[in-house]
């Protein structure tokens, strides 16, 4: 509720391996990548919280079911809307393929407000609905050189920019098509890297437990990175 001020930010990129093991992951499984990371997420969140049922925010798209002439409107459709996931014995496939569920079945809800959320969920205000979020987020690569972006700017002095959210604790994957990267936000007095460094390890362990045991109880994927540790 503050300026923003208090907010710790860090970026990392994963390493090119790990991307391309969870990518393989994903298409063997028929899920999208985005399913392996909200699994992982909430991951972090339990372990982090004590709990094996965890509700955090994820960031919609808002188009999907946006109606016809959709396509022509301008302005953002993005909603946040809450997703509960279960951290419990249920193998990590399994878990894999119901968190891919739940985010299909959010789709059709994608247009509700957050204060239907909150109504629907019985948690009575004030008491936020969550607070962790998730966005995963499509990027497209750097402008090429060339393409003539540096003459649009031309004349013109970048000062800088920042995000903020009313969150305070933001983690937003970074999907760049061929790589992946995180952004953590957190507020004080939590390190933001250390949030991100909790994330890549669940992404390991996730990996690894697919490959070679996709029966493992979701709830045994370790979030601790070993110098951590």
């Amino acid at each position: 509720h503050g300026d923003g001020s208090g907010v710790g930010e860090a970026q990392r990129m994963l390493p090119q391996a790990l991307n391309e093991r969870l990518r393989a992951q994903a298409r063997r499984l028929g899920v999208s990548l985005a399913s392996l990371c909200h699994l992982a997420w909430g991951q972090v969140v339990a372990l982090s919280s004590g709990r094996e049922q965890v509700v955090f925010a994820t960031v919609l798209f808002g188009r999907m079911h946006a109606g016809a002439g959709a396509e022509r409107a301008l302005g953002l459709f993005i909603n946040t809307l809450p997703v509960r996931l279960d951290l419990d014995g249920s193998g990590v496939e399994a878990s894999v393929r119901t968190t891919h569920a739940r985010l299909a079945e959010l789709l059709a809800h994608e247009h509700a407000s957050l204060a239907q959320a909150q109504r629907c969920s019985g948690v009575a205000a004030p008491a936020p609905l969550f607070s962790a979020l998730l966005n995963y987020r499509h990027n497209t690569p750097a402008a090429m050189a060339g393409s003539g972006t540096d003459d649009i700017l031309s004349g013109m002095e970048w000062l800088g920019g920042e995000e903020r959210t009313n969150y305070p604790l933001t983690l937003s994957v970074e999907d760049f098509g061929e790589a992946l990267g995180l952004t953590a936000q957190v507020a004080e007095p939590i390190s933001a890297d250390r949030v991100c460094g909790y994330m890549q390890r669940a992404l390991e362990q996730l990996a690894e437990a697919l490959e070679r045991a996709p029966n493992t109880p979701v709830r045994e994927l370790d979030i601790l990175p070993a110098e951590e540790r």
